[in-house]
């Protein structure tokens, strides 16, 4: 045997010897990455108009940390590198987020959430009490600022004269985010700032809160969606503007509320029959809305029967507008039955208390149902079901009922119907789906015109939450807090998710522009970008 591997050996090597080296170099021809190039863009003055996507706003705040890792803060560093010039951002003064207004927090401005290893929770509650100090009256940045992304701003906001003017927040008409970068000139627009500078190029990405206002809300209609003809002028008069004096830029669209984990997180049956020891609840529970289910069955809406269940997971409870109010019927149904007195006292009321009951009965359950799958519930409403309604719990103590049956019939989502801010049922889903399609189709439109480039994130966001994208050696989801991609809030995205849609930028800039962000290996590693801030971050 080792006389045959000696002879292989021998005629191994006179092959070599008979062989030019090269030709046994096998070594892969290293091709260089083109030099960067701009192309037919022109980046020295650039400037970015748009919202909290635009801003950096991520895990419900707005943050210095954010903020460096916006994506107009990351384009302009590649830009940078084919002749863009500075850019500045209206930085906040801690990574704490949060708002004061000579020393007073703003309500509604909050410090960042953090992860506190089972899930989103609020910095103090982590890291004890702090203070923000990022003051709107006492230490606002001096400007110019490039990234003009306002939190909380729909798309007409950007036109508005007085929108950063202090004078006007009290009325609640000017934003305090960008009372922040309106210096000198209170009363100026985010779109006059933005042409004061003689921009050459811009992002424009608006709308979003034209309709998730709505959808955040429940679409109970304290936010209503912009109607489309104040979206499609603003969108117009921004575009027409923004290029009049031959800037170049490019704009995205608007993404689906369903592709976003705010929406998707909390399902419709999140009552667990082995938590708090709901499963021995249940036969009190069905005994009560029993009652209420005959009701239903008399009036021909079984399809509003609520039962629970001792061994798998519960639906809540909500109030839906989209049915028709049974109130008064149900409050006449069960005045009207000789038996119902003595339902009532069961629980220890009074036969007199029958009545009452029978009314408070009907104003509640006049629109209720138990949720289904095609529901979404709003991820805050995950600290909300399954606790007492101070508000209900006090009307019915005010009616005679002792505190415990108060409580008990005042719990979210089990006995009190979550309300309608909680939960975007079908109806309403269908009516952000008309308009965010409805806001797409003028956005793209308004791109072509102009000849900008265009990025579809509303699809982007949709492969995010259906199996994820990847970017070099990173796959991105949409699942809170596990998939990389949206920060705490379930809204925006994270610093990594940031970074790819940076990227997505540059590659629609390269195909409408002639530059070679791509080809040139100029994209971000996503990879070197966090998911998650630490709370130890100030």
């Amino acid at each position: 045997m080792k006389i045959k591997y000696i002879a292989f050996l021998a005629l191994s090597l006179a092959l070599v010897a008979c062989n030019d080296e090269a030709d046994f170099d096998r070594t892969e021809e290293v091709v260089e990455a083109p030099e960067l190039s701009a192309g037919s863009a022109d980046f020295s003055t650039y400037v970015s108009l748009g919202n909290s996507l635009t801003a950096g706003f991520t895990d419900n705040a707005l943050f210095m940390a954010g903020q460096q890792n916006s994506i107009p803060n990351l384009l302009a560093a590649k830009f940078a590198l084919a002749g863009g010039g500075e850019f500045s951002q209206p930085l906040m003064n801690d990574n704490i987020g949060g708002l004061l207004a000579g020393g007073t927090r703003i309500e509604g401005f909050d410090p960042r959430l953090v992860f506190d290893g089972s899930g989103p929770a609020g910095l103090e509650e982590v890291v004890g009490p702090i203070e923000p100090t990022t003051d709107i009256v006492l230490n606002n940045p001096t400007g110019p600022f490039n990234n003009l992304g306002v939190p909380g701003a729909k798309s007409y906001h950007l036109l508005a004269p007085g929108y950063g003017n202090i004078a006007n927040l009290q009325a609640g008409l000017a934003n305090p985010y960008f009372i922040r970068m309106t210096g000198s000139t209170p009363d100026a627009s985010v779109l006059e700032l933005a042409m004061a500078q003689s921009p050459t190029f811009f992002t424009l990405w608006v709308g979003n809160n034209d309709v998730l206002g709505y959808a955040l809300s429940g679409g109970d209609g304290t936010d209503p969606i912009t109607d489309k003809a104040t979206f499609d002028f603003a969108v117009s008069t921004l575009v027409s503007t923004l290029t009049s004096s031959g800037a170049k830029g490019v704009m995205a669209n608007i993404p689906y509320v369903t592709s976003i984990p705010h929406f998707t997180t909390v399902p419709h049956d999140p009552i667990d029959p082995n938590m708090n020891d709901f499963a021995s609840q249940v036969p009190t529970l069905n005994t009560f809305f029993g009652a209420l289910n005959q009701v239903f069955e008399f009036l021909g809406q079984p399809e509003r029967s609520i039962v629970f269940n001792d061994s798998i997971n519960n639906a809540v409870v909500v109030l839906d507008e989209n049915l028709a109010d049974l109130s008064a019927q149900i409050t006449g149904v069960l005045n009207a039955n000789p038996a119902f007195p003595a339902f009532v006292q069961q629980f220890g009321l009074p036969e007199a208390a029958a009545p009452t009951v029978a009314t408070l009965m009907g104003d509640a359950y006049g629109q209720a149902r138990m949720a289904t799958e095609d529901d979404l519930l709003v991820l805050s409403s995950s600290t909300t079901i399954g606790e007492v309604n101070a508000f209900s719990f006090n009307a019915l103590k005010g009616f005679g009922f002792p505190d415990a049956m108060a409580a008990q019939f005042s719990v979210e989502g089990v006995t009190l119907p979550l309300a309608d801010k909680w939960v975007l049922t079908p109806e309403e889903q269908d009516e952000v789906k008309v308009a965010t399609d409805e806001f797409n189709a003028t956005l793209s439109a308004a791109a072509s015109g102009a000849g900008l480039a265009f990025v579809d994130t509303n699809q982007l966001l949709q492969d995010l939450d259906q199996g994820g994208v990847t970017d070099g050696d990173y796959t991105l989801g949409a699942g809170l807090v596990t998939g990389g991609g949206f920060s705490l809030d379930g809204v925006h995205l994270t610093a990594r998710g940031y970074a790819l849609l940076a990227n997505e930028f540059m590659k629609a800039i390269d195909a409408s522009y002639g530059s070679n962000f791509e080809a040139s290996g100029s994209l971000y590693d996503i990879g070197n970008y966090p998911t998650n801030y630490s709370p130890t971050l100030r």
